[in-house]
């Protein structure tokens, strides 16, 4: 039995739309465990609760206690992916023009 274009149209609309590209967004894709994780592999646990203060950063931290803090507290989640971005922005400040290293 053919379609009809009503059947087609609703097909078509109740399908959701593919999220846009964000190529310039440095915090797409990325999950917050990656982010962590990198940011201690950088600073370290002590420089990190320095930073950042929060309790789970100086007091016993560990992944999995801090990624269900932040994942419960909108403001402490904010400052981890500004710290992220900054740790970006300053190894990218610093590699040299050929692409390795220190400059």
């Amino acid at each position: 039995m053919p379609e009809t274009a009503s059947a087609s149209e609703d097909r078509a609309m109740s399908a959701p739309a593919p999220p846009p590209a964000q190529p310039r967004n440095p915090l797409h894709g990325v999950t917050l465990e990656a982010i962590l994780a990198a940011l201690v592999a950088h600073y370290g646990w002590p420089a990190l609760g320095e930073r950042i203060p929060v309790r789970c950063f100086q007091s016993d931290p560990s992944i999995k206690s801090s990624l269900a803090f932040l994942r419960r507290t909108p403001w402490a989640r904010e400052k981890v992916e500004g710290l992220y971005l900054f740790m970006l922005r300053d190894q990218r400040r610093h590699r040299r023009p050929d692409g390795t290293g220190e400059a």
